[in-house]
């Protein structure tokens, strides 16, 4: 016997406001639910710092439906299984979920589709533009960024954000697991408590982070958003990931049209997300698989002892380790010197993509399959539209230009904060009296370089130059 019971499966859509999937079924009876299935994900189930972020968004989304009057249900274990036992049991109507993309969570829709005992509406996502909606004149993926971004601005702005219910009938007495029982957080050793002074995850936290980017600061994107001392990024990716906002409000947030076309360097960001997302739908081994044949030979060293150094931010170079200790303390990195940190592990320690894939998806709180294996291909040279694998950063270059006066790498590197300005990027080339001042040992307090930039450039070149031979 059928109910007016609609149930809505939450993912990686944890918000209210803009949520199709809740939009369809606020006039029904409503059982939300989100399903911790770490079997489905394999290799991709949430990395560490972003367990941390489900707990406390899944604490207030909780508390969200709560004060609208239903409950949200928690399980643990396959989500199709759970789903249509959960349909079966209460007779439900349909069940509603927006898309996502990931290869796990399409063979997820399939399957649930296929297993349902009712209707199941798959809503649109958090995206600007969907895979599919924009396709090159003969109807196929764009593979080039660029081409890609202008098909995307012909369309025109999305479509208005979806209001938040105001009220909610909820089905009373579910059984439901305890969301502490899941042990997201950390516990011995608590390493989360820098994230939890940067961060406040949930849809308030998400908007709040929205309101305080704000139409004046997205303007100012273009000039300063490769300064990582300066507060020029939006800093709302991890929201972002985790659906707590979607892009439409993002654009919508910015103002009027002119405003959002002084906006476009950062609304292209939100292209390239939506651009990523494309690329992982036509190549699902993307996170696995270098894009461009000729790179899956690469001669990729093995050396785990480099990785550890350059994991812990102990490779002598301070914007390269600024990064890395950023990354650790807050869950988060700036995006140039995401780059300037990737192109070291590739380029200058030839150590595989993947290394850096696999570490950035357990500390970082907005990874994102798509755009973390994109990122990653990109910088590596062997994605879609990526950067020439020629072009390697020199870290000294980087820090000098980004980072001027050294401020970034004092407040990450403290070890030399005291340096003089002119030493700040490369200690190695102070005098030694200078070093001494300031309490600088190199191989005791701050380490030696582990490669040298022109040598390590040669060999990266060298190698890129046996797979174009081949």
């Amino acid at each position: 016997m059928t109910s007016d019971l609609h149930i809505v499966w939450h993912r990686q859509d944890l918000r209210l406001t803009d949520q199709p999937a809740v939009h369809a079924a606020a006039n029904h009876k409503i059982l939300p639910i989100y399903i911790l299935d770490d079997a489905a994900a394999g290799d991709w189930a949430l990395g560490g710092a972003q367990r941390w972020w489900l707990h406390w968004s899944l604490t207030r989304l909780a508390a969200d439906y709560t004060a609208l009057g239903a409950e949200l249900m928690f399980a643990r274990g396959d989500a199709v299984d759970i789903l249509s036992s959960l349909a079966e049991r209460h007779g439900a109507a349909a069940l509603h979920a927006t898309r996502h993309f990931e290869p796990y969570a399409r063979r997820q829709e399939a399957a649930l589709t296929a297993a349902a005992p009712c209707p199941v509406h798959l809503h649109a996502s958090g995206y600007l533009r969907e895979p599919g909606a924009v396709t090159t004149g003969s109807g196929t993926p764009f593979k080039v960024f660029t081409p890609y971004w202008r098909a995307c601005q012909s369309l025109g702005a999305p479509g208005a954000p979806l209001p938040a219910p105001k009220q909610l009938s909820g089905t009373r007495n579910v059984s439901t697991e305890r969301l502490d029982e899941w042990q997201l957080l950390p516990a011995k050793p608590d390493w989360a408590a820098g994230i939890a002074q940067m961060w406040t995850p949930g849809e308030a936290g998400a908007h709040a982070q929205l309101a305080h980017f704000g139409p004046e600061r997205a303007q100012l994107y273009g000039t300063d958003r490769d300064l990582p001392e300066k507060p020029g990024t939006s800093q709302l990716s991890p929201h972002l990931h985790f659906g707590e906002v979607s892009a439409r409000q993002v654009w919508h947030s910015l103002g009027n049209r002119m405003e959002i076309e002084a906006a476009e360097p950062f609304i292209r960001q939100l292209g390239w997300r939506d651009f990523s997302v494309s690329l992982i739908t036509h190549a699902p081994d993307l996170p696995e698989a270098a894009w461009s044949p000729k790179f899956r030979n690469f001669p990729w060293r093995d050396d785990a002892a480099a990785l550890k150094r350059w994991q812990r931010g102990q490779t002598g170079y301070p914007i390269v380790d600024a990064g890395m200790r950023q990354l650790w303390q807050t869950g988060w990195m700036h995006n140039r010197v995401r780059m300037i940190v990737a192109s070291f592990l590739c380029k200058h320690l030839l150590l595989h993509w993947r290394h850096g894939e696999d570490w950035f998806w357990d500390t970082l709180v907005d990874a994102d399959l798509a755009n973390n294996a994109a990122g990653w291909q990109w910088v590596a040279g062997s994605g879609a539209d990526a950067s020439p694998y020629f072009r390697i950063f020199n870290p000294i270059a980087q820090a000098q230009k980004f980072d001027p006066q050294g401020q970034y790498i004092r407040r990450f590197v403290p070890e030399l904060a005291d340096l003089p300005t002119k030493f700040i990027h490369a200690p190695w080339t102070a005098p030694q009296n200078t070093l001494t001042s300031c309490e600088v040992v190199l191989g005791k307090t701050y380490p030696h370089p582990m490669v040298d930039h022109s040598a390590a450039r040669s060999r990266a070149l060298g190698a890129y130059e046996q797979i174009k031979a081949a």
